[in-house]
């Protein structure tokens, strides 16, 4: 018989598992370059990264329109915003891998939220909320500076 308390650690050691090995994978495969992605390798929890650019907005995109790219499987809309990526990803990943650009303004590798996006300079921006995206915005310019000098830093120690 299984003591009911020794489930307690089991789902705290599988809990930190999940968080921790996807980032770690991320890091790993991610050639210099640590990609958000999901414990199945996808990224930016399968959002279609070229709609924020030709849409405007958060659109999940969809296995059959799938992409792999510095480790990671990229999702998209349609087969035109696969091709569009395909040609010149550079142009549409998310800066900082696609983590919170707030979080990484102190060094932190922290989840976004798909929804909480901002483009500046054509560049895409992922936030851990609206909240956050909010207040990042009201300094956009420093956070980016620091965020940038902070993402150079964890590309160095990977």
């Amino acid at each position: 018989m299984v003591n009911p308390s020794s489930r307690v650690p089991r789902l705290i050691l599988l809990s930190i598992l999940l968080v921790v090995v996807p980032i770690a994978w991320a890091v790993a495969g991610g050639a210099n370059k640590p990609i958000a992605t999901d414990s199945f390798g996808v990224a930016i929890k399968g959002y279609d990264t070229v709609a924020y650019f030709t849409e405007g907005r958060a659109l999940k995109g969809k296995k059959e329109f799938e992409f792999s790219w510095q480790g990671a499987r990229w999702y998209f809309a349609n087969a035109a915003h696969r091709d569009l990526f395909a040609a010149n990803p550079k142009r549409y990943v998310p800066q900082f891998g696609g983590f919170c650009a707030r979080g990484m303004t102190r060094g932190k590798m922290a989840a976004a939220d798909p929804k909480a996006w901002t483009i500046v300079d054509g560049k895409l921006y992922m936030k851990f909320s609206k909240a956050s995206r909010d207040r990042w915005r009201q300094n956009k310019a420093e956070n980016i500076k620091k965020a940038e000098e902070k993402w150079a830093n964890i590309r160095k120690q990977n």
